[in-house]
């Protein structure tokens, strides 16, 4: 089984409000981004809260009347950046029977669902450790990884970070090339969340 970690912890300090929680199309960026890995054919999401846990587990509490949704909360949210989010994911993942993780960004609603199905596919075909989407030679999200690596990203320091630990396996990596920038797109700034929006 494939399963998604949707990071969904950090703070917003440069957007000034909740990302997750910004309006996309007729819905919010978090359910969009679900509906992302969904349509993609990912049935099991795990949602990884932090910096807005109570304002994002609203919205997910309303996911969860039409879909099996589930989050973990990140108590390191403040000082483990994006890896420690990683980590808590995989830990509750390690107590499923899922073999593979889907890393994707919360914060990211413009990835396709096409991109996430590529990736999909190619593990089903190859079951390689890890496979990375790629756009003009430059790596992005949403990217897998298989429970063989699980442990070694979870004991990872906090001074390291999932660059790291992607250099350190550069000659497992499958590349599977998209056709769309989307793969390198978030939302950090009200600018870039206007610009997705409107241009």
């Amino acid at each position: 089984m494939i399963s998604a970690i949707i990071l969904a912890a950090g703070r917003s300090t440069r957007m000034g409000s909740p990302k997750m929680l910004l309006p996309w199309g007729k819905t919010t960026v978090i359910e969009h981004i679900i509906s992302v890995f969904e349509n993609a054919g990912i049935d099991d999401i795990l949602v990884v809260t932090g910096g807005t846990h109570e304002l994002v587990e609203d919205v997910l509490r309303g996911c969860r009347k039409h879909r099996p949704i589930r989050s973990v909360y990140n108590k390191n949210y403040a000082s483990g950046e994006m890896l420690s989010s990683i980590q808590c994911g995989l830990v509750y993942l390690q107590g499923t029977s899922s073999n593979a993780a889907l890393i994707g960004l919360g914060d990211q609603p413009q990835v396709e669902d096409s991109s996430v199905r590529l990736l999909k596919d190619a593990y089903i075909a190859a079951t390689r450790p890890l496979i990375l989407p790629s756009y003009r030679m430059r790596r992005g999200h949403p990217w897998l990884v298989t429970r063989l690596l699980w442990s070694e990203l979870i004991s990872m320091k906090q001074d390291q970070t999932p660059r790291d630990f992607l250099n350190a396996h550069s000659e497992e990596i499958m590349y599977i090339n998209v056709e769309t920038p989307s793969i390198l797109a978030d939302l950090d700034t009200p600018e870039d969340y206007y610009a997705a929006q409107f241009t």
